[in-house]
């Protein structure tokens, strides 16, 4: 089963909603990880993914200050209409998020454990931008705190590796149900 943009709506985002529509692509677009804070971004076409600790080599990778800090994801369908609005190329890699998703609607996956290929994952919270991020795509007409609020509720998901596996570019986002 596979949920798609706009379709959790109906239940308030409590549960995700099976489409059978078999045009509906919901995948891993692009995977980034960063060995350090500050340090720029690598992209893969796959990361090993450990339960509760997250994506091997990333800088959060085994630290359990908060819940939601194993993994990030974001929406490619948002980046793109921010940097378009910022008449700029996008570059995913700014985001700082771990993964960038088509198809889905993040926000609706807050408390919703789902399958990302064979990894499940719980999503904890919204990835809520900030300074950092209104720093990294900030512009001469765009300063940070106007790049923060214009991202509110769109700058993607934190969640928990409840499973271990491999995630690959391509994989598609399943409902754990």
């Amino acid at each position: 089963m596979l949920f798609a943009r706009g379709s959790f709506a109906a239940l308030g985002g409590t549960a995700p909603v099976a489409l059978h529509k078999e045009n509906d692509i919901v995948t891993v677009e692009r995977i980034f990880t960063r060995s350090s804070s500050g340090a720029g971004s690598t992209e893969h076409t796959s990361v090993q993914v450990t339960a509760g600790a997250g994506i091997e080599g990333d800088r959060y990778f085994g630290r359990q200050e908060e819940p939601g800090q194993n993994i990030t994801f974001i929406e490619a369908e948002e980046l793109e209409s921010f940097f378009a609005e910022q008449d700029m190329p996008c570059d995913a890699s700014a985001s700082g998020r771990n993964v960038v998703t088509r198809g889905v609607r993040l926000n609706e996956l807050v408390g919703v454990e789902f399958l990302v290929g064979s990894v499940r994952f719980l999503g904890v919270e919204l990835c809520e931008p900030c300074l950092g991020l209104g720093k990294a795509l900030a512009t001469s007409t765009n300063p940070p705190a106007k790049v923060v609020k214009r991202l509110v509720h769109r700058a993607g998901l934190r969640a928990d590796a409840l499973s271990s596996g491999e995630l690959a570019v391509g994989a598609k986002v399943k409902s754990a149900a």
